[in-house]
């Protein structure tokens, strides 16, 4: 069973590695909180840092008044074998072996420091610390910041609240067992380490109670209503410690001496001798590696199912971010213009409607055109001062005899060129949705993400063709309305009827000289041309649509890229290499995912290979 302490210590340590550990917002972190570990809890000045030192058998930690531990620290512990030299090694630091343990210490106060600066506020973010000894059993200890019940000066009015929340964060966890530390000498009633663990772990099945300073009692009394359950029951037996005095620390008492005269005081004290077997530093250290095996024993089925979950959602990352790509040239352009295809065929399907977009272009024929044909200033043009001087300019010296044939002609081909603006209106109006489209394709092709340069040259390539198409669609539309100007529709007008208004006792004859220079007639003159002008509107309100889709949307659809495949065709390995030059963040991404995929798969790898007994 020793095997699987150590290997949950071995991937913790390769979480720890990559970043992926709980504590943090790291989305990678689930696997570091389903594995178990053991939080110490406990008010400031309960002596958690003396249990953790006694419990590594080395003086490391930092120490003082106040809020001493104001980052959460990951204590991984490793057994090597008797004989071989006892070594620190910090995650912000890997590689670096600390054999001195007071520059481990001072490493942990400067390590707090860069993240809190020399303040009394505190930080979530953990030091990771592993240390090989063969004096320690495989556990993964979590020391953090003690709880407290107001704030000094320095700290933040919050003070007390933060703390709490980043120990229950901790606690919470379902795979964490809480090492909660309370002082003897203090009313076991009071202990912020029991009422938080209460609180998180009701049942008590996650619990274990560490009663330290036993030594320092009052005379005359004694822990053992705590110590034996009668107090205060929790499921697992309480544990008592005694750590080194003051004056031992000043002295530098080792920490193996410290053990021993530990054990001497239980061995020889009157209230405690008959639990001695049950208490001090080490046998703490023991019930804690025997009660941690079993709890890895029981959720190895969860952890090996979370496991086989996240490689199945690594490796879907990594298909979704794409391989790395091949150096050979023609392997390079043949994923150029796999790319190509892709995004020219989510392009098509925002046109012909599988995505949203390609409706805006039948919004242009269905509501822009219609809308900018019937604000055009025919009104003001055809009024009958208008009218009157357009006529009368058409006739020069001589006045029309019956019709004003020029008069009507320059009316009409007047009229006409106001078409000119909405069916070049129409024509921006397409491309400018064109241009949407493709960027939103680029966007939204998946594949092209990896690569900027590529998405900025096809960008470029699209928008050029565009051009083009807009190009040859502006001048389809100008010339159906030129085509209108140049031949009207004389049927239009042999069918209009000849009107003559006779006055009361007067002559026709008198009626028609009458007639020529009156409002009615220019104002009918103006209703004719009106007439044929709204003829044409809605012949060009059928025919600018299907001349700007013949231009512009069919050939955006056929060939928007076709000039690109030309070019890319000549490029050569340098160029096409530059195309595929992937964005730094992603190449990261995927770098990132590829490691945590095989870190994931050598757990599942060693999970497997370990024997253990069901």
């Amino acid at each position: 069973m020793e095997s699987l302490i150590g290997l949950v210590n071995r991937i913790q340590r390769a979480c720890t590695a990559l970043g992926d550990y709980g504590g943090g917002d790291n989305a990678f972190s689930s696997l570091w909180d389903a594995l178990p570990s053991v939080a110490v809890v406990g008010g400031q000045s309960s002596g958690k840092s003396s249990v953790l030192e006694s419990i590594v058998s080395r003086d490391f930690l930092p120490r003082g008044s106040g809020i001493v531990t104001r980052r959460p620290l990951v204590l991984q512990l490793h057994k090597t074998d008797d004989g071989q030299q006892e070594y620190a090694e910090f995650g912000h630091i890997p590689r670096r072996r600390f054999t001195d343990f007071g520059m481990v210490r001072k490493e942990i106060a400067d390590e707090t420091d860069r993240i809190t600066g020399k303040t009394k506020q505190i930080s979530p973010v953990p030091i990771h610390l592993s240390i090989y000894s063969p004096n320690v059993v495989n556990l993964t200890l979590i020391d953090l910041p003690g709880l407290t019940k107001v704030a000094v000066e320095g700290q933040s009015e919050t003070i007390v609240e933060d703390i709490e929340n980043m120990v229950r964060t901790y606690v919470g966890k379902p795979n964490c067992i809480i090492l909660a530390v309370s002082p003897a000498n203090q009313d076991i009633a009071t202990s912020d380490a029991i009422k938080l663990a209460r609180e998180v772990d009701p049942t008590g099945e996650r619990t274990f109670g560490v009663l330290t300073k036993l030594d320092l009692m009052d005379k005359g009394t004694n822990a053992l209503d705590v110590l034996e359950g009668r107090a205060y029951r929790l499921q697992h037996p309480w544990v008592g410690i005694v750590n080194r005095s003051q004056a031992d620390i000043n002295k530098n008492v080792d920490m193996i001496y410290a053990r021993r005269k530990e054990r001497e005081y239980f061995a020889t004290s009157p209230e405690y001798g008959h639990l001695a077997s049950k208490m001090g530093s080490e046998y703490l250290a023991k019930l804690l590696s025997k009660h941690l095996e079993q709890f890895i024993k029981a959720r190895i089925p969860s952890i090996t199912s979370l496991i086989n979950k996240s490689i199945d959602e690594l490796e879907s990352e990594l298909d979704h971010l794409g391989r790395p790509i091949a150096v050979d040239a023609g392997a390079q352009l043949y994923t150029i213009l796999e790319l190509c295809r892709a995004f020219d065929k989510i392009f098509k399907e925002h046109l012909d409607g599988g995505r949203p977009g390609g409706d805006r272009i039948y919004g242009v024929f269905d509501n822009q055109l219609p809308a900018a044909l019937r604000k055009l200033p025919f009104d003001r043009y055809l009024s009958v001062q208008n009218v009157r001087k357009v006529v009368s300019e058409a006739d020069g010296y001589q006045p029309h005899l019956i019709a004003p044939e020029q008069g009507y002609r320059r009316l009409i081909e007047g009229a006409l060129n106001y078409f000119r603006g909405p069916a070049e209106a129409s024509v921006d109006a397409v491309h400018f949705v064109l241009k949407e489209l493709v960027r939103k394709s680029i966007g939204e092709c998946q594949e092209l993400k990896r690569f900027p340069s590529l998405q900025s040259t096809i960008a470029a390539a699209s928008n050029e063709a565009l051009e083009k198409f807009r190009d040859e669609g502006r001048k389809t539309v100008v010339r159906l309305v030129d085509m209108e100007s140049s031949y009207l529709t004389v049927d239009f007008f042999r069918k209009l009827p000849q009107e003559m208004e006779t006055p009361k006792g007067g002559k026709p004859e008198a009626a028609a000289a009458v007639d020529r220079y009156g409002e009615a007639h220019f104002r009918r003159i103006g209703s004719n041309v009106s007439s044929y002008v709204n003829m044409v509107s809605d012949t060009l309100r059928n025919t600018l649509p299907k001349a700007v889709v013949y231009c512009q949307v069919k050939e955006a659809k056929q060939s928007l890229l076709n000039y690109f495949y030309t070019q890319i065709g000549k490029k050569e390995g340098k160029a096409l290499s530059e195309l595929l030059d992937e964005d730094p963040a992603l190449m990261e991404r995927r770098m990132q995912c590829a490691k945590r995929l095989e870190l994931y798969k050598k757990a599942r790898d060693e999970i497997d290979s370990v024997a253990w007994v069901r």
